[in-house]
């Protein structure tokens, strides 16, 4: 039992990342109909980005969340001016090619400037010890992250849901052609959306730097994950994302302590049941399958 909860909490924060990476995936692809394949550059830019504050200006992990993630946005506005909209008016393969040139970019830009060793990060202040409940050890900056992820999902669906920018972008991200036939003008969301989307992005680098290792090619194999992620809470689903992030971190925590190297087979196996069963995702729409 005791490992079972410690593998739960782990699950819990893998989850975490993932979630928000994948909640600004999903929101992306909803409005701009781009499948975003920069999402894990810009996971790796919020993680070396911390590093970098951290070595350069001696600022921390606290530090780093505010200020990665605005850095993030601006860089995620930056990059939709700069390249995505012009494409957005083709078919979707040309932006998806643009952003997997980005990706290659970037991967390729931090391994020349900074090499391809880790940077270091350590645990932020207050976080290095364990929390003991009984005979249960559980890891505080895991708890922390558990706990601060749940509370960001929550807190971007009550925004997304209670206030009328939130449901003009959600109408947008669900059905973009029947908000822009209500009047809705879609495009004036489109820039903020991409930023939005790679600043969640960029968050959750900053989340994993003190526990993961921090290199350009950390990136590499979390947008294939994100992408098993998206496939199954459903396409441009919002609540899809968020609840099949904690399920895929579950999965493969559980994975970990159980199944030893085929933690991350479970994965594409629970892909693959979903597929079959709901070809559209757990909460996407039917249409969507077709």
């Amino acid at each position: 039992m005791t490992a079972f909860i410690q593998y739960t909490l782990q699950g819990l924060a893998l989850g975490g990342f993932y979630a928000l990476a994948a909640l600004g995936l999903a929101v992306i692809f909803g409005v701009l109909g781009v499948v975003n394949f920069s999402h894990g550059a810009c996971y790796m830019l919020g993680a070396v980005g911390a590093a970098l504050l951290l070595d350069a200006t001696g600022l921390g992990f606290w530090a780093a969340l505010p200020i990665i993630t605005v850095a993030m946005f601006l860089f995620g506005v930056l990059m939709e001016r700069l390249f995505v909209r012009w494409l957005l008016r083709l078919d979707p393969l040309y932006n998806f090619l643009l952003t997997f040139g980005i990706t290659l970019f970037l991967v390729d830009f931090v391994k020349r400037r900074y090499g391809v060793s880790s940077l270091p990060y350590e645990l932020p202040a207050g976080l290095e010890g364990r929390l003991t409940i009984g005979s249960v050890s559980l890891s505080s900056y895991q708890i922390f992250v558990a706990v601060f992820s749940v509370a960001l999902c929550l807190a971007v669906w009550l925004l997304l849901t209670k206030t009328r920018v939130g449901m003009i972008v959600r109408a947008s991200t669900e059905d973009a052609e029947r908000s822009r036939a209500l009047g809705i003008n879609v495009g004036r969301w489109v820039t903020p959306v991409f930023g939005f989307g790679i600043a969640l992005a960029g968050l959750a680098g900053v989340l994993r730097a003190p526990t993961g290792s921090v290199n350009a090619d950390m990136g590499s194999f979390f947008i294939i994950i994100l992408f098993a992620v998206v496939v199954i809470g459903g396409l441009g689903s919002i609540l899809g994302a968020v609840v099949a992030g904690f399920l895929v971190g579950l999965v493969e925590a559980y994975g970990q302590g159980y199944a030893g190297s085929f933690s991350q087979v479970l994965i594409f196996v629970l892909m693959a049941v979903v597929i079959l069963v709901r070809p559209s995702g757990l909460f996407g729409r039917e249409e969507a399958a077709s």
